[in-house]
């Protein structure tokens, strides 16, 4: 019987054998996360011994403060050694590209400091904050949006910020839904996340928590058995993963999503949008279709930060619209993230998307598919508007929100606001002038008052 050649395109299966050039390592210490953790390739000497090194990568990783480099193993063996364009090698290897600042670049482009009411909290939205929990990765990602602490071992997060970051989450009513990230989470002690998650679980208003992680794409291993019996102890515990190319979804993250998976937590993913490793329609329908197929939920597809060092990563907004065009209809709307640029200066997710509305009237609104085919939809003739007024949950929200401030377009259309002003729009528009209006006022009479004062002349 033929045996059936492998797909080129699959990703190597290391669990029984360990590649080149680490054959004298035993299939037990490769399968052993901190043995992972312990031989990361960081220098030029380590990667000379796995890939044929570029002088443009050379010059990256001998740049004088270049941004941490460190590699697992494990994901350092997915690399093409031949090949500089491989997109699992442009996202960890430096280049003297990085080095190049570009227009418009920021250090922290989300202005997230600004939304820090404590070290490492990031309060930005009404009802959740972002925990940052570590400064440290398994590995690191040449386009990292934190590059300013991110793989600072000295600017790590003590005991005493973790207590200033509970105490305030237990302070603030309002926050519900708590993302653990930084960093990276599961790189954390175990205990110490355990800790974290026990103390989160007893603040009576935070509703779920979430993981934002790397760990299983760039150190599998780390998902042991052990690891998933304790995260199960904390539901509702949701997971968002990062993936960026269906070259990483290997035999051995798929087993890694089944034992999360199998164990209650409901998994996401999250991709950057990167100039030569994902900028092609069809590399991302295979990513998302292939994450859907191992129960993960592509969540969030992610313009490239203005962040120093990822400019050469950078493409434009239309390459992510079209990349949408050939999402949207043409797979299974749960292999459909949404499209965002997380606006620099600090103003959160906005999405972005194709136009499907093409015009309105009061009667029709017309619309188009993914196809092109155009359609009109009747608009109803006796539509009771809902009243915010007399609905009970939108009273109740009123009494409970912790929105003041932020209600944004959504409270124009409740008649909750009137207007949003720009900051200093009321003093633009306060014209000087040098006339004194209560003299004028005074002055004045009143027109019945005159035509009164007339008749009796």
């Amino acid at each position: 019987m033929k045996m059936q050649q492998a797909d080129a395109s699959e990703p190597p299966d290391w669990s029984q054998v360990t590649p080149h050039p680490w054959e004298d390592v035993a299939p037990e210490q490769w399968q052993d996360w901190r043995w992972q953790l312990s031989h990361r390739l960081n220098s030029v000497e380590d990667f000379a011994r796995v890939i044929r090194l570029t002088s443009d990568e050379i010059a990256g990783l001998s740049a004088p403060g270049h941004f941490r480099v460190d590699v697992t193993p494990y994901f350092a063996s997915l690399m093409d050694p031949d090949d500089p364009h491989c997109p699992i090698r442009r996202q960890i290897m430096p280049t003297a590209a990085e080095l190049v600042p570009f227009n418009a670049e920021m250090v922290d482009s989300l202005n997230e400091e600004a939304h820090s009411p404590v070290p490492g909290l990031v309060h930005r939205y009404p009802d959740r904050v972002l925990m940052l929990v570590t400064t440290q990765c398994a590995s690191y990602c040449r386009y990292c949006t934190r590059s300013r602490i991110v793989g600072d071992p000295s600017a790590q997060f003590s005991r005493r910020d973790f207590d200033r970051q509970i105490e305030y989450i237990a302070q603030t009513p309002q926050v519900r839904d708590v993302l653990l990230s930084g960093g990276d989470p599961l790189t954390i002690p175990q205990r110490v996340l355990e800790d974290l998650l026990r103390r989160l679980r007893a603040i009576p208003h935070v509703e779920i928590v979430r993981i934002g992680t790397r760990v299983p794409v760039f150190l599998p291993q780390r998902i042991t058995l052990d690891l998933v019996e304790m995260l199960r102890r904390f539901h509702p515990l949701w997971m968002n993963i990062h993936f960026n190319h269906p070259r990483e979804i290997t035999p051995e993250v798929a087993t890694a999503l089944a034992r999360l998976a199998d164990a209650g937590i409901p998994l996401g993913s999250q991709t950057v949008l990167l100039a030569g490793v994902n900028d092609c329609p069809n590399v991302q329908k295979e990513l998302y279709q292939r994450l859907v197929r191992h129960r993960v939920r592509p969540y969030y597809l992610y313009q490239c930060d203005l962040v120093h060092g990822a400019g050469h990563f950078r493409t434009p907004v239309a390459v992510g619209l079209e990349i949408m065009e050939a999402l949207r209809g043409h797979t299974s709307g749960y292999a459909v993230p949404t499209y965002v640029i997380d606006a620099p200066g600090g103003g959160g997710k906005v999405p972005i998307m194709p136009n499907y509305v093409l015009s309105q009237s009061v009667d029709r609104i017309v619309v188009r598919n993914y196809e092109g085919y155009m359609s009109a939809y009747t608009q109803p003739d006796d539509y009771t508007r809902h009243d915010p007024a007399t609905c009970p949950a939108c009273q109740a929200r009123r009494v409970e929100t912790g929105e003041a401030g932020q209600e944004g377009v959504s409270g124009l259309l409740n008649g909750s606001r009137l207007d949003i002003a720009p900051e200093g729009f009321a003093a633009t528009h306060q014209r000087v002038t040098s006339i004194d209006w209560q003299a004028v006022k005074s002055d004045l009479t009143p027109a019945h008052t005159r035509m009164n004062g007339a008749s009796h002349g």
